[in-house]
C-alpha cells in the first residue's frame, strides 16, 4: 500500500508521506479484529453473489430445458436461502461497518483536536477558522471513508473479480479474451485523468474552505454588518464564492463523469460482443442459453471490481488531497510541551521573576521584550500600564506559558515555568481579558467552566462578589438559564462580570486583569476591584489598564515600554505616567 501510495504521488515528499502513512495506521491497528470479523463476513457475502448466476444456470439448463421439474425445485430452494442469508450477512456487516467507520472517524478528529489544543495563539492569528474547520471535517472524513471503505470495497472486489473470472474461464476461456482486452484500456484510461483529478478535488477543497471562513467571519459580526449597512455587499461576497464553489464542483463532477463514462462505455461494448458471439453458439446448439446467461452476468460481476480498483485510483488522490491538508495540521509544531517529569508545584504565595527575558513573534519585525529583568512580589496588587501593541498581553501569555521566552526565563516562587507541571501552571494563574469567552449553556455551566466540580453555593458567592445579582434576577431561570451563543444578548460589562466570577471560582495563585473592567464605569470598577482585594488579600494580583484611577490604587505599578519592563515611582503614578 505504501509503495503505490508512493509511486501515485509522485510529487509529494516520501518522508512525509510515510509520517501521513503511519499516523493513519495507528487509527487502523486497533480495530484489527473488527475489521478481521468484517473481512470474513464480505468474503461469505461475495462467495454467495458469485453463486446465484451458477445457480441460474442450473435452474436453466438442467431444470427448466431438461424439462426435470425435481432440479427445478431443488435450485429454487437454494436459491431462496442464499438470497436469505446473503441479505441476513449484509444487514450485520452494513451495521458493523458502520459502527467501525465512526470509531475510526471520531479517532482521527478527535486526534487532530487534541494537536490543535497545543498549538499557539499565533498560529490562530495567522490560520483562518474556517479552512481548519473544513480540514478537521470534511477531509478527516475523506480519509476516514478511504481507509475503511475503500479496503473493504477492494476486498469484496478482489474476490469478486477472481470469483467471477474464474467461473467465466470455466463457462467459456474464448470468450474470457474480452475481459483482458478491456483491463488494460482502462487501466491507461484512468492513469491518464488521475493527475486531472487530483488537481480539480485540490480546488475544491480551497473553494469550500473559503466558504466556510467567510461564514465563520461574518456570522458572529452580523451585529456590525446590519450597522453599516453592509448586507448587500456581504451577499454579493458570499454568492461570489458560492458560484466558484459551484463552478468548481462541477468541473469536479465532469471530470469525474469521464473518469468512469469511458470504462462504463467500454464494458457495455463487451457485454454485446459477448452476447453476439455466446448467442451465435447457442443458436448453433454449441453452447446452452444458461451458460450463456451465466457467462454475461459474471462478465458484468467482473468488469464492476474492475472498476471499483481502479476507482480506487481516483478516490486514492481525493485522499491525497485531503491527507496533506490535514498533516499539515498535524505537523504544525508545538511551541509549548508539558515536561516529561514536571516538578511540583512550589509552595510559595505568588512570586513572579522575569531574568533576561527575550521574545518575539514570529509574524512581527523586532522583539517585543528585550532582557526584562523584573521582579512581581508576591501578594501584592501590580498595575502594569503601556501603549497598546507593547507586549502587556504578550507578557502574560509567557506567565501562562502559552509562549516560552526565546532567552532567559521565568521563575513562580522560584522555579522556571517550563520544568512545572502545565496544567497545574495554568489553573494557578486565573486571566481576566477585553475577549470574554462565552459558550452555550446555562449561566451556571458558564460560571463553573474552570471548576466544574464548584458546588450550588460556591457558583452563588462568586456571583454576588462580582456583582451579578441583578444580572440573575433579570433573567427566568436564574443561574440555570441559558446564556445562547456567545452570550451575545449580554451587554459589555455583564459578560466581564461573568468573567471575572469564573475567575474567582477557580481560585487561582495569581489573577490578571488584563483590561477586564475596561467595560464598566470606575465606580463599578472600584468596587470589583475591592471585592477581589477582599478576597484575594495575601495573593499576587496584577491589573493591565489604561485607566489612571486603576493604577492608582496599585501596590506597585510598572510600564512596559520599548521592549522593558520599568517600575514606576508613586508620583509617576499619581500623573497617570
Amino acid at each position: 500500500m505504501t509503495r503505490l501510495f508512493l509511486k501515485l504521488v509522485e510529487t509529494s515528499d516520501p518522508d512525509l508521506l510515510c509520517r501521513a502513512l503511519a499516523w493513519l495506521y495507528s487509527f487502523v491497528r486497533p480495530q484489527l479484529r473488527a475489521i478481521l470479523v468484517l473481512l470474513g463476513l464480505s468474503l461469505g457475502a461475495s462467495l454467495l453473489v458469485l453463486a446465484q448466476p451458477w445457480l441460474t444456470k442450473t435452474l436453466i439448463d438442467d431444470g427448466l430445458l431438461a424439462r426435470d421439474f425435481s432440479k427445478l425445485v431443488q435450485v429454487a430452494i437454494a436459491m431462496i436461502a442464499v438470497g436469505i442469508l446473503g441479505t441476513v450477512l449484509s444487514g450485520i456487516n452494513r451495521y458493523l461497518h458502520t459502527r467501525l467507520s465512526g470509531r475510526i472517524l471520531f479517532a482521527l478528529r478527535d486526534d487532530l483536536y487534541r494537536h490543535l489544543q497545543q498549538l499557539s495563539p499565533a498560529f490562530y492569528g495567522r490560520k483562518r477558522l474556517g479552512d481548519i474547520l473544513s480540514r478537521l471535517d470534511g477531509d478527516v472524513a475523506e480519509i476516514q471513508r478511504f481507509a475503511v471503505d475503500s479496503l473493504f470495497s477492494a476486498v469484496s472486489s478482489v474476490i469478486g473479480l477472481l470469483g467471477a473470472v474464474a467461473l467465466m474461464l470455466l463457462l467459456s476461456w474464448q470468450l474470457s479474451l474480452l475481459l483482458a482486452l478491456l483491463i488494460p484500456i482502462e487501466v491507461l484510461w484512468l492513469r491518464w485523468m488521475r493527475r486531472k483529478v487530483e488537481r480539480e478535488v485540490r480546488s475544491l477543497r480551497e473553494r469550500s474552505a473559503d466558504v466556510s471562513s467567510f461564514l465563520v467571519e461574518t456570522l458572529p459580526a452580523m451585529k456590525f454588518i446590519q450597522a453599516a449597512g453592509q448586507q448587500k455587499r456581504e451577499s454579493r461576497r458570499l454568492e461570489g464564492l458560492g458560484q466558484g464553489y459551484m463552478s468548481q464542483l462541477l468541473r469536479v463532477q465532469v471530470t469525474e463523469f469521464f473518469t468512469h463514462a469511458v470504462p462504463g462505455t467500454l464494458t457495455s461494448l463487451s457485454r454485446a460482443c459477448a452476447f453476439l458471439i455466446g448467442g451465435y453458439w447457442v443458436i448453433q446448439g454449441t453452447w446452452q442459453l444458461g451458460a450463456l446467461i451465466a457467462f454475461s452476468t459474471y462478465l458484468g460481476m467482473a468488469v464492476g471490481p474492475v472498476q471499483s480498483l481502479l476507482g480506487l485510483y481516483v478516490a486514492l488522490q481525493r485522499m491525497t488531497v485531503s491527507l496533506g491538508r490535514v498533516m499539515e495540521l498535524q505537523q504544525e509544531p508545538v511551541p509549548v510541551r508539558q515536561p516529561e517529569s514536571p516538578k511540583p508545584m512550589p509552595e510559595g504565595r505568588g512570586e513572579l521573576r522575569l531574568e533576561g527575558v527575550h521574545f518575539a513573534h514570529e509574524q512581527r519585525a523586532g522583539a517585543i521584550l528585550r532582557g526584562v529583568d523584573t521582579v512581581i512580589p508576591a501578594g501584592l496588587k501590580v498595575a502594569i500600564s503601556g501603549a497598546s501593541g507593547v507586549g502587556k498581553s504578550t507578557l502574560i501569555d509567557l506567565l501562562q506559558r502559552f509562549y516560552d521566552p526565546d532567552q532567559g526565563r521565568v521563575l513562580l516562587d522560584g522555579a522556571d515555568l517550563r520544568e512545572l507541571d502545565l496544567f497545574a501552571l495554568r489553573r494557578r494563574i486565573a486571566v481576566v481579558s477585553q475577549d470574554i469567552v462565552l459558550f452555550r449553556g446555562t449561566l451556571a455551566e458558564n460560571l463553573a467552566y474552570s471548576a466544574p466540580d464548584a458546588s450550588r453555593e460556591s457558583l452563588e458567592q462568586v456571583a454576588r462578589l462580582a456583582r451579578l445579582d441583578s444580572l440573575i434576577e433579570s433573567l427566568p431561570m436564574g443561574l440555570d438559564s441559558p446564556l445562547g451563543e456567545r452570550g451575545q444578548q449580554l451587554s459589555g460589562g455583564q459578560r466581564q462580570r461573568i468573567a471575572i466570577a469564573r475567575a474567582l471560582l477557580q481560585d487561582p495563585l495569581i489573577l490578571v486583569l488584563d483590561e477586564a473592567t475596561s467595560a464598566v464605569d470606575e465606580a463599578t470598577e472600584r468596587e470589583v476591584i475591592a471585592a477581589i482585594d477582599q478576597l484575594f488579600f495575601g495573593r499576587t494580583r496584577i491589573l493591565i489598564s489604561h485607566r489612571p484611577s486603576t493604577l492608582a490604587q496599585a501596590d506597585i505599578a510598572f510600564r512596559l515600554e520599548h521592549g522593558q519592563l520599568k517600575r514606576l515611582e508613586p508620583e509617576q503614578v499619581s500623573h497617570g505616567h
